[in-house]
């Protein structure tokens, strides 16, 4: 890989990002599992715990007192306030929705994101990306499916989780100059507090196994973060970021194989068209950051 990675970095920055996806994925498919057994709150403790585990050396080659004096310290509270609801309305939403309907509203975060920069980073909004951004919310309404029998509050869970992501998307981006290690500490220190407080109701005490699968959660968003981090510095956004949407396409496939789940005809529809909308509003981003 490492040759690889020199060689042809386009090539290299496109698996890494697949295999974040990946990863991702199966994030997501061993928390639907978990949280059928366990609360939302215990599945946040645990896995944050594991997470501060792994996190811990970065911490400490970053200074612990820059960790722990971040800029703008009430903006970081905002964003992680928004990291962790949208993580517990992920892992709640799954609880009763299929993971791909679930996937499919969370996917519509970077139409939010587009609408929301106008009115908090000042970003001007193209027609054509007025445009992109009326569609994906045509598909998100086509995924929500109002007059069909499925549609209820495990939906609208789905679709606050989203917002609260496009939140700290756009958080994120105000707060560029922070370093990722502190930026991931406080996200990963919020759910951990979060789940601390809400563990305690509801309580299940986990196998040894389940220990384990509950801090892999954690491990392996850790390094999902890591891979698609990689892929952004290896080469361009505009190529690499598009491939973030396999995370429907493995949203289907593992749910049907490990939950037996059939997305209804409205999700595919509505995640085709998310999707589109998407990757136009990013491609229309790209062309104008290079003509600025």
């Amino acid at each position: 890989m490492r040759s690889l990675m020199t060689s042809r970095p386009v090539l290299a920055g496109i698996l890494f990002m697949l295999v974040g996806m990946f990863m991702f994925s199966v994030n997501d498919v061993v928390g639907k599992w978990l949280v059928a057994t366990y609360t939302v709150g215990q599945v946040l403790l645990i896995r944050s715990i594991a997470a501060m585990a792994v996190l811990a050396p970065a911490v400490a080659r970053e200074g612990v007192s820059q960790v722990m004096n971040p800029p703008s310290p009430g903006l970081q509270a905002v964003r992680v306030a928004m990291s962790t609801l949208e993580v517990a309305f992920f892992y709640w939403a799954v609880t009763y929705l299929p993971l791909a309907e679930t996937v499919t509203f969370y996917m519509a975060g970077p139409i939010y994101v587009a609408l929301l920069a106008r009115t908090f980073l000042g970003e001007a909004i193209s027609t054509q990306r007025w445009i992109a951004i009326a569609i994906g919310f045509v598909g998100v309404i086509i995924a929500l499916n109002p007059g069909g029998a499925a549609f209820g509050w495990p939906a609208l869970i789905a679709i606050a989780g989203s917002l609260a992501f496009a939140g700290m998307m756009i958080i994120t981006r105000k707060l560029k100059g922070t370093p990722d290690t502190t930026l991931v500490f406080w996200q990963t220190a919020a759910a951990l507090v979060m789940g601390a407080v809400l563990a305690p109701f509801g309580w299940v005490e986990p196998s040894l196994r389940d220990y384990g699968l509950l801090g892999l959660l954690g491990v392996v968003a850790l390094f999902a973060h890591i891979a698609t981090n990689k892929a952004l510095k290896l080469a361009p956004a505009s190529t690499v970021v598009p491939y973030q949407y396999t995370l429907i396409v493995w949203a289907v496939i593992l749910g049907y194989l490990v939950f037996g789940d059939v997305p209804p005809l409205s999700t595919l529809v509505g995640a085709v068209i998310i999707v589109g909308a998407g990757v136009w509003i990013f491609w229309d981003e790209q062309g104008s950051r290079k003509q600025g």
